[in-house]
């Protein structure tokens, strides 16, 4: 891997020469009337049929602006200097017929890529949205950042499986980063290299796992540099000026139709095209049509067409959700604007996949009350469908969309348990105390502190009753490989710490009794509780040995093997070859229970490494991602990068080159499978 990776960068250093030396060789072809083709991304066929269906902002004045009574501005993306590829994802470029060599190979695919050339057939623009923004309606926003290039055509030998996932067989491109666009606000439309790491590498991790997700086909950073102040603590520094290529049959979301939302009863903010009611139905049409042509087929009716497509968005986001939570994945953002209306996973930002299972986990430090913790999404995600309803109207009748939205929960909990039965190995039947399992599973993880995605991992190996078996052996046994999992008594302490100041918190109990109207303005009773169960929680900890707590973490843990093998024995009834079925279970169990998943200091790694410019192991966590059930043991160890010194497990780094330390105690790594390492706790993501 070290090697294709040094590869990989003598070819980036090679590209200005080659560049130079292409570009005469064309131009002189060019000049004898030879046609030749220069690049792999002007042989791309576009058909950007968004922009002839939907209304067009006639507008070309630049600058932020209100945009009313259209779905698209034009927009013209802004160039990086001297753009390069930090990595590409060959099985995303391969969506629309690209090769990762070719590409990696074009040089000018870094400035297609990044918005900095225009392909041939591309139409760059922006497309209109609004949003409730953590509850509260907030107007217009809009692509701040994104670029629409248009709708590529999907190759001729495309799957048939990806055809029904995408019916138009077009693909829309997007570029994230490009530059202003009428929906910047007061930002530049830039990203920079760490964030666009991140959506870059989550997307294709997502969609290694089997969750819908849109996809992103290359991050291409530059010498272009902004300001940016990483911590709201004013101090801010310069970083570079990256772009994320990002893939989906379309990026149309719930906020799509709250442009045309009346004044807001709270906010007072309204859409840009409030009254253009003709528009909401085009758009709606549009929508249907293109990626629901079956629903669009069966039903003449509008009225049964239209709740049959909000039935099946419903349907894809309960599903969706539930596929969320059984991997441990937390969104950070859901707001109504980050919704894909396919039920796609859509915008990557601070999103955060769980470590020690905590169900109340934020990954978004900006979420002070916890709106869109890991435990609140399912009914965060039902409460945005309630929202795109209400846009809907009336279009789609209040009356018909209550009798879906009253199906979301079902719905929910019936994915969300056929899920758990094939991480839990629950293959042959389905059994009422399934769920009760189930819950007491998670509540032992949370009180033991055990690790999400191992733990889940390591309930393959937990053997099955066998006749004649040592019965509290085998449970001692599962109940050694479980406590690996489990977190430290230091651990649970600074976990458990209130994340509110004690004064503070004192003084909103006193307040919640002397002025409950004005203790509703500022705070509420969810997060006062949450803080009084943290520490609760924190002083039992503090009266309890290492010892008592591996004991009692021991208790619980052969309480519940004991309950799953009793469960696992019901498997087995009806002469099913023992030895087949757990075959099967384990196979079953291996494929729905990652080995690795994107964890905050795997990327972080990759990103620090990134910023010294080594762009390795961008591309060799990539590699690890693309196959997350499998064990890759030559890939699964980081390379050296440092933050502070980082050294791996028993070296040490005596180096010395400056640039690699920022004053922070040295680090140590681990494999992308390990439990996080005690310093992944400082990373903050907002």
């Amino acid at each position: 891997m070290a090697s294709a990776g040094a590869r990989l960068t003598r070819l980036y250093i090679s590209y200005p020469g080659v560049i130079l030396l292409r570009s005469l060789s064309n131009a002189a072809m060019d000049d004898m009337g030879i046609s030749t083709s220069r690049s792999c991304f002007e042989r791309l066929q576009f058909d950007n049929v968004a922009l002839k269906q939907l209304p067009l902002d006639p507008s070309t004045e630049p600058g932020v602006r209100q945009v009313r009574g259209a779905c698209f501005s034009r927009v013209q993306p802004t160039p990086l200097k001297n753009p390069k590829f930090v990595a590409v994802s060959g099985p995303a470029l391969a969506l629309l017929g690209l090769d990762a060599d070719e590409v990696l190979k074009d040089p000018l695919g870094p400035e297609y890529l990044s918005g900095s050339k225009v392909m041939p057939g591309s139409e760059p623009a922006a497309h209109c949205y609004c949003g409730h923004q953590f509850g509260q309606f907030a107007g217009q926003l809009g692509d701040g950042a994104a670029c629409y290039l248009g709708e590529v055509k999907a190759p001729v030998d495309q799957s048939p499986e990806l055809l029904h996932e995408n019916p138009t067989g077009r693909w829309e491109i997007q570029v994230k980063g490009a530059g202003l666009t009428p929906y910047s606000r007061q930002a530049d439309g830039r990203k920079v290299l760490r964030s666009s790491i991140r959506e870059f590498l989550c997307s294709e991790a997502v969609f290694a796992l089997g969750v819908p997700t849109t996809r992103a086909g290359s991050v291409v950073t530059s010498d272009s540099r902004v300001m940016r102040d990483i911590f709201y603590d004013g101090n801010p520094r310069m970083e570079r000026c990256s772009v994320v290529l990002r893939i989906a049959p379309s990026f149309i979301r719930f906020g799509s139709f709250e442009i045309f939302k009346r004044a807001d009863e709270f906010t007072g903010r309204q859409g840009p095209s409030y009254g253009h009611n003709e528009i909401r139905t085009q758009m709606l049409d549009y929508v249907i049509m293109n990626f629901y042509p079956e629903i669009h087929q069966n039903h003449s009716d509008r009225t049964e067409r239209n709740t049959a497509f909000f039935r099946e968005v419903t349907l894809r986001t309960a599903k969706l959700v539930a596929q969320w939570q059984c991997v441990g994945f937390c969104h950070g953002v859901l707001n109504t604007d980050n919704m894909s209306i396919l039920g796609l996973t859509v915008d990557y930002g601070p999103f955060g996949f769980m470590d020690r299972f905590d169900p109340d986990f934020i990954c978004n430090a900006s979420d002070n009350s916890g709106r869109y913790s890991y435990q609140a999404q399912p009914a965060i995600c039902r409460w945005n469908l309630a929202r795109l309803a209400e846009a809907l109207e009336p279009d789609l009748p209040p009356d018909r969309a209550k009798q879906v939205l009253d199906e979301y929960l079902p719905l929910y909990n019936g994915f969300y348990l056929s899920n758990m039965r094939k991480k839990l190995g629950l293959l042959r039947k389905e059994e009422p105390e399934d769920e009760m399992l189930i819950t007491e599973l998670m509540q032992t993880m949370h009180n033991t502190g055990a690790d999400f995605t191992n733990t889940f991992r390591s309930l393959s190996q937990i053997s099955c009753p066998t006749a004649g078996e040592d019965e509290s052996e085998a449970i001692k046994q599962a109940t050694e490989l479980l406590l690996q999992q489990c977190a430290s008594l230091e651990e649970l302490k600074a976990a458990n710490k209130p994340t509110m100041d004690p004064r503070e918190l004192a003084m909103l109990l006193s307040m919640a009794q002397s002025n409950p109207a004005l203790f509703q303005m500022i705070s509420d009773r969810k997060t006062v509780a949450l803080q009084l169960e943290r520490l609760s929680r924190l002083k039992e900890l503090l009266d309890t040995t290492a010892e008592q707590l591996c004991a009692k973490q021991n208790e619980d843990w052969s309480c519940w093997i004991k309950k799953y093998r009793q469960r696992l024995a019901h498997e087995f009834e009806s002469g099913v070859d023992v030895e087949d079925l757990q075959k099967e279970r384990v196979c079953v169990m291996n494929n729905n229970n990652p080995h690795v998943v994107l964890r905050n200091y795997i990327a972080q790694n990759a990103i620090e490494a990134a910023e010294n410019g080594d762009f390795s192991e961008v591309q060799r966590v990539l590699k690890v991602l693309e196959k997350p059930f499998s064990v890759q043991e030559r890939l699964e160890q980081p390379g050296l990068v440092a933050r502070g010194g980082a050294t791996a497990p028993g070296e040490n780094d005596e180096t010395g080159e400056e640039g690699n330390t920022s004053g922070a105690e040295a680090r140590v790594l681990v494999p992308y499978d390990s439990k996080p390492p005690i310093w992944a706790n400082e990373i903050c993501v907002t």
